[in-house]
């Protein structure tokens, strides 16, 4: 086999690891994240992990404490408290209630939005 025919198939075997991954990990990881900080900022591995940690333990933290996060140009997280209702148990039809309980909302800013419409016509 000569060295071209082992250069391909490696290039095909790393099209099909990423393509398998891909499949895998549908979403954006914190990994992922802090590797594109390491890669286009520079930060060495170990600050891009702490930085992504500490941005997600701040929003975190302040939706804990009911306060609302909003990120300019990407939208805002808020909590809403959901009063207690009845509910019903789907298999058996049984009536059960549901507590009271604080929720997440995420809404897109209208930049978002624009972003995402355009990427669906591109």
């Amino acid at each position: 086999m000569s060295l071209d025919s082992l250069t391909n198939a490696n290039k095909a075997q790393d099209i099909m690891e990423f393509a398998v991954e891909s499949l895998e990990t549908p979403a954006l990881t914190k990994a992922q994240l802090a590797e594109l900080l390491f890669e286009q900022i520079g930060l060495n591995k170990r600050e891009s992990k702490d930085m992504i940690d500490a941005f997600f333990d701040l929003i975190s933290a302040s939706l804990v404490e009911g306060q609302d996060v909003k990120i300019s140009g990407f939208g805002n997280f808020q909590i809403r408290t959901k009063a207690p209702r009845p509910g019903r148990n789907p298999r058996t039809g049984e009536a059960i209630p549901i507590e009271a309980r604080r929720v997440v909302t995420f809404h897109a800013s209208h930049k978002l939005k624009e972003q995402i419409q355009a990427g669906d016509k591109a």
